[in-house]
């Protein structure tokens, strides 16, 4: 990410922020925003738009689990975590709930950057898959789409399927659509008709 970063830290304890935000500082010049509690994370995340999220907790709740989630629905960010503790449950929660980087008994101010670092090239390259996914699964709904639209106009009109896509591909060019676009309003239409 380009620029100063805007990093939003979530730390109920003091000293530990302090140490978050030091170690933060040696490498670069961030903006630092420090909450003492997570609640009202998903409010406060749209307030401030972060590129980054850090939470450390010495051993995080389920509440706080839940308020992550929910701000990860809204604010799609890149998130990382320090406990001090955790067991197999609370890993997995974290991790379903949006964390890119999850770390158990790891927080030292040398390792903050590193930790950042990885949790946003994690992010980034699940955002391109979760993109690349959701392109894929359009490509293929639209094909599916244009090929019932080619079968009910060889059956309506009794042509090939080369003709049935030169139609559609002409009726799309002369509207200023893409022939996706018509073959989901005949089969609408087909299927109003039924």
């Amino acid at each position: 990410m380009a620029g100063q970063l805007k990093i939003l830290v979530v730390e109920p304890d003091e000293a530990r922020a302090r140490m978050i935000i030091d170690g933060l500082a040696e490498t670069g010049d961030p903006e630092i925003t420090v909450l003492g509690s997570p609640t009202g994370l998903a409010r406060r995340m749209a307030q401030i738009e972060p590129d980054v999220v850090l939470i450390a907790m010495a051993d995080p709740s389920r509440d706080t689990l839940e308020a992550l989630s929910i701000a990860s629905g809204f604010n799609d960010r890149p998130v990382a975590m320090f406990v001090d503790r955790s067991d197999d449950s609370t890993t997995r929660a974290a991790i379903e709930a949006g964390v890119s980087a999850y770390v158990v008994d790891g927080l030292a101010k040398d390792r903050i950057q590193p930790v950042l670092d990885a949790a946003i090239a994690r992010f980034n390259m699940f955002k391109k898959l979760r993109n690349e996914l959701a392109a894929a699964k359009s490509a293929l709904a639209e094909r599916k789409t244009i090929e019932r639209a080619k079968g009910l106009l060889m059956t309506a009109k009794g042509i090939s399927e080369d003709e049935a896509y030169a139609m559609l591909r002409k009726t799309a060019m002369d509207q200023g659509r893409k022939v996706s676009e018509v073959a989901e309003a005949l089969v609408t239409a087909s299927d109003l008709l039924r």
